[in-house]
């Protein structure tokens, strides 16, 4: 169930990676506007999370974190390109650089966070008691 949390707050980032360049750009954010914009990313993020196996590799950074960035990053300005739209240097470096932070950024902290649930905390961990042999 963390996993499909997880893949919906990717999801949200490359949404909110969309609403960001509309708004630099002075363009609407309406849903079929922010649609349009976010629909190659999207389709690029869940293509690269189902070749990274999501499910069992969520909040790992290397490699399946770097190998979903950079296919969101490469797949989507492809898929940009086929449905019309421009992808000058300047947007590709941009794009790059966003969905990276954004991506990776993601995966650091729930890493942290999964490695942090998982180590016992301070105050609960045994200790040795002082023997009592006489």
């Amino acid at each position: 169930m963390r996993s499909a949390w997880l893949l919906l707050v990717d999801l949200a980032l490359v949404v909110g990676f969309a609403a960001l360049g509309r708004q630099q750009h002075d363009l609407p954010l309406t849903p079929l506007g922010l649609l349009s914009t976010a629909a190659p990313f999207l389709i690029a993020l869940l293509a690269m999370s189902a070749l990274s196996r999501f499910p069992r590799t969520h909040s790992r950074l290397w490699p399946q974190g770097v190998l979903v960035w950079a296919g969101t990053v490469s797949f989507g300005i492809s898929l940009r390109l086929l449905f019309g739209d421009t992808a000058a240097v300047a947007f590709i470096v941009v794009a790059a650089i966003t969905l990276g932070v954004l991506l990776l950024g993601r995966r650091a902290l729930s890493g942290f966070a999964l490695r942090r649930g998982s180590a016992e905390p301070t105050s609960v961990r045994r200790r040795a008691l002082p023997r009592t042999d006489a």
